[in-house]
């Protein structure tokens, strides 16, 4: 496997200054490095870093973040689409992540869904032949994200194949999965639709071995049906980062 260094969250404890945490991921042996927003970074610095440690960024968020699930936000979300391409391209990026937005209440879900997919048909327009992808990123709801729409790994899938379009596929997060109780099997055949991959311990999301997730099983199953991409480390150190990374000595790094 190979990894990405999510430096909203690793290294933050180290470094306040954002941009010496790409150094510091590549001093710590990452293949990549990501982050959230990136309205609110020095893009200038962020790329002389990337240049200067020969990091690439593995992924950035699609801003704004947007309830996908009502057309109301819709324009609002295809325009951010546009500027998050332009900051995707300076600095060097294929990905830009996604999130699906709140339930509405009272709404049917049969309705939110199919508004999502009607906004990513769109956005897939936008991207067509700039090379670079939103992955749709389902979220727990019983912890982090409570009133969170797409929960559902099967669900997510459903929308990358209803969209139908190679500019937008899916993000699995082992963590949040886990969180909902979902078995890395229901990916099973759909190997194809996963661009990215996050990973964290439950409960507490820090870093793998400090909870009771079978992380490893999860990581091999993957890998063995496919997956060759990275996986994102998106997790909360529980002490110093460089103590947090000694679990990736047992994890094979092909």
């Amino acid at each position: 496997m190979r990894f990405s260094a999510c430096i909203e969250l690793l290294f933050k404890p180290e470094y306040a200054d954002f941009a010496d945490r790409i150094h510091a991921a590549k001093v710590a042996g990452f293949d990549a490095v990501e982050f959230w927003r990136w309205s609110n970074k020095d893009i200038d610095a962020v790329a002389a870093a990337l240049q200067q440690t020969g990091l690439p960024l593995a992924g950035i968020l699609c801003e704004p973040i947007a309830n996908l699930t009502d057309p109301a936000t819709h324009p609002g979300f295809l325009d951010g689409v546009g500027q998050s391409l332009a900051a995707a391209r300076r600095l060097g990026t294929g990905l830009m992540i996604a999130q699906a937005g709140n339930a509405l209440p009272g709404v049917p879900r049969t309705e939110q869904h199919a508004a999502i997919v009607s906004c990513l048909e769109q956005a897939a327009e936008i991207l067509e032949g700039s090379g670079v992808i939103i992955a749709l990123e389902p979220l727990n709801d019983r912890v982090d994200h409570q009133g969170y729409f797409l929960t559902s790994t099967v669900e997510g899938l459903d929308i990358i194949d209803e969209v139908g379009r190679p500019e937008i596929r899916l993000l699995y997060d082992i963590y949040h999965a886990a969180v909902m109780g979902e078995a890395v099997e229901l990916t099973a055949g759909r190997i194809g639709s996963i661009a990215h991959v996050h990973l964290a311990d439950t409960p507490g999301r820090h870093e793998p071995g400090s909870g009771a997730m079978d992380w490893q099983a999860r990581l091999a199953w993957l890998r063995e049906a496919g997956y060759s991409g990275l996986v994102g480390l998106e997790y909360s150190p529980s002490g110093a980062t460089a103590e947090s990374l000694k679990f990736l000595e047992t994890v094979s790094r092909g």
